[in-house]
């Protein structure tokens, strides 16, 4: 039998890891340990890597950032997905995804997994379907072995975790059919999977054989990330049927994996109105156990194009406060193109902001030591100081830099009549 994070939080064993992660979130390790033994917490850790900055993601802890990388069909060049990489890790991404569809995908993951210091996890049925396009002519040729080797080949490389379409089932499909969508699929996995069942007619090989996959997670440790293969793509489809469905069967998928002591979190949606982002995560958090949740934006409008980075901080601040405890970055160029190394930045930013407003909210400590100091040296017009706390330092200086006032301490918008400075040289402070 395998040992994993959860097996020996259970047995009373305090692993490296966990003594990390409690030092990063300043919290007790008992706290840590009790949260991974019930299956709250998730630290991903791959047996076969020395993971040099571990995370750990779940109940009251920070709210964690996800970037996605990697090329496409359309675009491959490593040296740009590394690029990408450094300046999210710059940004201060709390793990790395490589999402790559195009060129070399083991020696893609690879360079890109010994370069990073942060969780790694991959989308393994992508390279899965990919390969068997390539060598065999149809992703509707893949097998169940091809699926496994895939996974298995991941794991050997290091992956700590792995978004499994596991709730795409042929029930689910038949429900999704009957019910009708604005958008259908959107989830690239989803879509690879449906495309496969529907052809063979035959049942998801990642359902199917789910204990096939709890045995590979255990060898490794890898944390399962349960993904949402019929997560809505626009607003009109949100929370539906077929959404509520998938998530009841991975709130069951949830309770076999720890049973086998296999960390798991959930993904959830996806495009989803203000009003309806609260009632998502608590039925996340009630049909799953309390699982961590990772959510994709949320969107919380459809017409944002160029600017849904934004549309997405503002659904992930919601959803956080909620109660949700993983959010993925969404980019300007979201739905528009591949995105830039500077859209990879902006994306991180904008989620970073999300992640620590919602933090502010939940009322954790060290959240708010770090806005009481930017307060104070806002109330001593020390400038240096502020741009040094700034989410995104770099940002600050060069807008500072800009525009230098002609009085020192203040800045250009308000110059000589600074609030601040007025009242504090009023009422002798200055």
């Amino acid at each position: 039998m395998f040992d994993t994070q959860v097996s020996l939080a259970k047995r009373g064993i305090t692993t490296p890891q966990m003594e990390a992660v409690a030092k990063q979130e300043g919290v007790s390790i008992d706290k840590i340990m009790e949260g991974v033994s019930k299956g709250e917490i998730v630290i991903p850790c791959n047996k076969k890597r020395r993971l040099k900055g571990p995370r750990a993601i779940g109940k009251g802890l920070f709210v964690k950032v996800n970037t996605n990388i990697g090329t496409s069909s359309d675009h491959i060049e490593l040296s740009e997905e590394i690029a990408k990489l450094n300046v999210a890790l710059e940004a201060g991404t709390d793990t790395v995804m490589d999402l790559s569809t195009g060129g070399d995908l083991d020696n893609i993951r690879k360079t890109l997994i010994k370069n990073t210091p942060v969780p790694f996890g991959t989308v393994p049925i992508y390279q899965a379907a990919i390969e068997t396009a390539h060598t065999k002519g149809g992703i509707v040729k893949m097998t169940v072995e091809d699926i496994f080797n895939v996974i298995e080949r991941q794991a050997e490389d290091g992956v700590d975790f792995m978004t499994v379409h596991c709730g795409v089932t042929l029930q689910s499909l038949e429900r999704l059919r009957k019910q009708g969508r604005l958008t259908h699929i959107v989830s690239r996995g989803g879509a690879f999977l449906t495309t496969w069942m529907i052809y063979n007619e035959k049942e998801n090989p990642l359902y199917q054989y789910y204990d096939r996959l709890l045995e590979l997670a255990r060898k490794y440790d890898i944390t399962l990330s349960l993904g949402d293969g019929l997560r809505p793509g626009s607003l009109p489809d949100a929370t539906d049927r077929a959404q509520i469905e998938e998530l009841i069967l991975l709130g069951e998928l949830t309770k076999s994996a720890r049973q086998e002591d296999v960390q798991v979190m959930i993904e959830g949606p996806g495009h989803v109105p203000l009003d309806q982002i609260e009632t998502n995560v608590l039925l996340e958090k009630k049909l799953c156990n309390g699982a961590p949740f990772y959510v994709l934006g949320p969107l919380v409008t459809d017409i944002a194009s160029g600017y849904d980075h934004i549309a997405a901080a503002i659904g992930g601040a919601m959803a956080a406060l909620a109660g949700a405890d993983f959010l993925c970055y969404v980019t300007p160029a979201e739905h528009l193109r591949l995105p830039t190394i500077e859209d990879v930045r902006e994306g991180v930013i904008a989620t970073k902001i999300a992640a620590h407003a919602a933090d502010l909210a939940r009322g954790n400590p060290k959240a708010w030591e770090s806005d009481y100091r930017m307060s104070k040296a806002r109330g001593e017009l020390d400038w240096k100081t502020q741009i040094e706390l700034s989410i995104d330092p770099k940002k600050a200086r060069s807008y500072r830099e800009s525009r230098r006032p002609k009085i020192s301490d203040v800045c250009t918008m308000c110059g000589k009549y600074c609030a601040i400075k007025l009242v504090k040289e009023y009422l002798g402070c200055a």
